[in-house]
Parts: C-alpha cells; structure tokens; sequence
C-alpha cells in the first residue's frame, strides 16, 4: 500500500512538473507574440535628434534635466528592452519576493510588454494601443488575475509615463506630451494617448536629476496617491537614466511600498525580445 502511495505522488509529481514546463512554454510563445507586435505598432524615430535648443519655453527644472541626462545630438529612442530584478510584495505587511522581470517599450506609441515572475507566480503587465491588461497565473498555469478596463488602461499609460525616465527623450514635449510649469522643482506632464489623458508630477534635485513621481492612480476602483522613487543614476548609450526604482501607494493607512525594481541590463533600438 505504503509503495502505491509513493508510486501516485511520483507521478503526480511528474505530471505537475510537465504542466508546469507546458505553461511555461506557452506563456514564452505568448511573450514573444506580444513583443512582436509591440515594436510593430510604433514607428522608428531615431532620425530625430534632440538639440538644447528644444529646451528654451520648458520650466527651468526641465532644463536642468535634459540638460543633465542628455547629449547634445542625442538621437531620439524608439525602441527600448531591460532585465531587472528586486522585491515585490503584494499587500502591507507581506515579506517581500524575490522578482525577475523583463520589460519592453515603444516610445513614438507609448505602449509596453513587462513580464515576470516570483515563487509560485508570473504576470503579464501590457499596455498596447490604449488597452492596458494585467494577468498573472499560479505555476505558469493558473490564471487568477485578468484585469482590464478603463481604470487599467488608465493606471497602465501612467505606468509608462512614470517609467520614462529610463528612455529621456520619450519625455522631450510633442504633440501629445506637454509640461506645466508648477516652481523650480517640479513640474507636471500631461500625456495624451487615443482617448486618455493622464498627468503627473516629476521631482527634480539641483542636479537634474528625475528624483520622484506623484500621480492619482486607480486602485480597487478608487483614484489613490502614487509614487515612484528614482535612484542610482548611470550613464547608458550616452543618457543618464536611474537603475533603481521604488514604488509605493500613499494611502490614507500609511505608505505601501510595493516595488523596488533594479536594473540589470538596458538596451535602447534593439527591437526584438531578449
């Protein structure tokens, strides 16, 4: 009897080992079908170039700020691809997860492609053609998490716009990103993208330096404060962008940190996945 039961977990084992391998499988195919289609759906806009010219009616924070992580010439980003890895947790509280991630970006469409994944679980976080939709799933293989809707379209757009610091010229004004002056530092954009507008504030040191990032962000159907921590600024392909970034909700209960990303590797105009 005591061997029957060793033989059945021995499968069972077995089997959930090869589902799981499946799923992963799967979820790469997937992966690799959103990238695709991520990098085909903006164009490449690397024969602009960025001149300190541009920088005259922009508020004085700004200045120092382009100033500060861009070169003269600096050919616009149209394409972007990293590797991170950090913490993650979900509710207040929680011991932190280990995290692995990789995230994809277009810039002339602001749209992106971030997956990773922690013990037990993956997610795929999408913003593409004004859609946003986060799923996560148990081993690979178990969707529990499949949100979208105009609250997640709206929480994904600022997610890209609170991690453009990691692309600078995708935050250079255009037709559908402008800037409010608010004092000498901080000053607010506003995006526009099909038909959500969002805006939020950037924080800027005496450096130039892009040192916080304050929004109102859907959370459980109601609009919360949220916040994003930029640190560890290097120099990559010759822009200065921050390779650390923490994220939290200031609720009324306190702040929740939730997210302290770091950056293991950053490529700009490479537009095919890792």
């Amino acid at each position: 009897m005591l061997n029957k039961i060793i033989i059945v977990i021995i499968l069972l084992t077995i089997l959930i080992m090869v589902a799981i391998m499946i799923g992963g499988m799967v979820n790469e195919a997937n992966l690799k079908k959103d990238v695709k289609n991520l990098f085909a759906s903006s164009q490449n806009i690397s024969n602009k170039i960025y001149s300190s010219d541009q920088l005259e009616q922009l508020p004085e924070p700004l200045q120092r700020y382009f100033k500060y992580s861009l070169q003269e010439n600096q050919s616009y980003i149209s394409y972007v691809r990293l590797i991170h890895d950090g913490k993650f947790r979900i509710r207040p509280g929680q011991k932190w997860m280990t995290i692995r991630g990789k995230e994809y970006f277009t810039t002339e469409k602001p749209n992106f492609v971030w997956f990773g994944k922690v013990p037990m679980f993956s997610a795929k976080d999408t913003y593409l053609d004004g859609r946003g939709n986060l799923r996560v799933k148990l081993l690979s293989l178990i969707k529990i998490v499949d949100a979208e809707g105009e609250e997640i379209d709206q929480g994904e757009l600022l997610r890209w716009l609170g991690e453009a610091p990691w692309f600078p010229t995708a935050l250079l004004p255009s037709e559908n990103l402008i800037w409010k002056e608010i004092d000498e530092n901080s000053a607010r954009a506003i995006l526009k993208n099909n038909n959500i507008t969002v805006e939020g504030t950037f924080y800027f040191n005496q450096q130039g330096q892009i040192v916080q990032f304050k929004a109102m962000r859907f959370k459980d159907g109601v609009l919360e404060n949220w916040s994003g921590f930029y640190h560890d600024y290097k120099e990559v392909e010759g822009m200065k962008v921050p390779m650390r970034v923490e994220v939290m909700w200031n609720l009324e209960t306190g702040d929740f940190k939730y997210v302290d990303f770091r950056i293991k590797k950053i490529e700009y105009d490479v537009p095919i996945k890792f």
